[in-house]
């Protein structure tokens, strides 16, 4: 394995946090003002307004329920703003990591399909797919939502993974940056390989699960869907799918040459960005299907299926086996960067 020289780790693990730039700055009004919108919206809902809400829409069936859903998501992208102030705060460099890693691992993992996603589906109208609103609901019968909303709270969400994965990126590499230098080739043998090679080869044969079904339903098949997705399947639906099994595909990449040494040449940074990529968007969009279908708000319209459920918590497994191998991963390596250091002082 190619090692820092000692000076170098002990400066970067011993270095002040550095202060907020003008950039940071700029990224962090960005992020914030992103989220505006989507909050003024949800509190508009909270408080009785039908703005953007159409007559004889889902939304408007389960009146607590849907208070409760927009109460929450609301705090949801509180939290962005939060972190995006966070982020920019020398106080940032002393939050205990996983306080820090794991809202940002979930946001990453919410918002990521999103950016992939949408982008698509516009493309896919342009080139004279069906339209239909970003969350699949279509052209049904009862829209869920007018189409304005979708443009301005996804062109919202884009910005905030923009700018608050920037922001991360940027954190990370101060704080963190000496525990993914180097290539794959280098990384040595480790005690605790045979578990990430049983966690590796788990979360790759759960996959399958997902990325079956997912392509299957992408390329026009009903099996397992409940009727009222079946009704409301148009180009936007196909495009999430396919996005969905392109995120398990990528979080099985990211954890595969991590746990067998795979990819030669290849910068560490390639498979810990997959992995952590991929398993948020499978975990988190796992999560947030299997809640907001059983709550009745999400426009799907009727309970999931069997198949469904299983397809979502398949992937909130998947995901959480890769963020598992990848914490192990990098904790193991901060472990090994941290003993010279300790026998240094001593």
């Amino acid at each position: 394995m190619t090692r820092t020289p000692r000076t170098s780790r002990t400066a970067a693990l011993l270095a002040p946090a550095p202060r907020t730039g003008r950039a940071r700055a700029v990224l962090r009004t960005l992020a914030i003002a992103a989220c505006l919108p989507y909050i003024a919206l949800k509190s508009a809902w909270i408080t009785g307004s039908r703005l953007g809400i159409p007559d004889h829409s889902t939304l408007l069936d389960h009146r607590t329920t849907m208070i409760l859903a927009n109460g929450v998501s609301a705090l949801m992208d509180g939290a962005v703003v939060v972190l995006a102030v966070l982020l920019t705060r020398p106080r940032a460099h002393r939050v205990p990591a996983w306080l820090l890693v794991l809202p940002i691992w979930v946001a990453t993992g919410l918002l990521l399909p999103i950016m992939a996603g949408f982008p698509l589906q516009m493309l896919v109208r342009l080139l004279g797919g069906d339209a239909g609103g970003p969350d699949g609901s279509g052209s049904a019968a009862r829209p869920f939502l007018d189409e304005w909303v979708f443009g301005v709270v996804y062109t919202g969400f884009i910005v905030q993974g923009l700018t608050l994965g920037t922001l991360f990126v940027l954190h990370a590499r101060d704080r963190w940056g000496h525990l993914w230098q180097g290539t794959v080739r280098d990384l040595p043998d480790s005690p605790t390989t045979p578990v990430l090679r049983l966690a590796a080869v788990a979360a790759s044969l759960l996959a399958l699960v997902p990325v079956t079904m997912h392509l299957l339903w992408a390329t026009g098949s009903t099996a397992g869907l409940n009727e009222g997705r079946i009704a409301e399947r148009t180009g936007d639906f196909y495009v999430l799918q396919a996005v969905d099994a392109l995120f398990a595909v990528t979080a099985v990449a990211g954890a595969l040459p991590l746990a067998f040494r795979l990819g030669g040449r290849l910068p560490l940074t390639v498979p810990l960005a997959l992995a952590w990529g991929g398993s948020g968007a499978v975990a988190c969009w796992g999560g947030w299907m299997s809640i907001a279908s059983l709550g009745g708000v999400d426009g799907i319209g009727d309970r999931p299926t069997p198949a469904m459920g299983l397809i979502y918590a398949v992937q909130m497994l998947v995901g959480m086996l890769v963020l598992t191998l990848g914490a192990y991963f990098l904790a193991e390596r901060n472990a090994a960067e941290a003993r010279p250091l300790s026998a240094a002082r001593a």
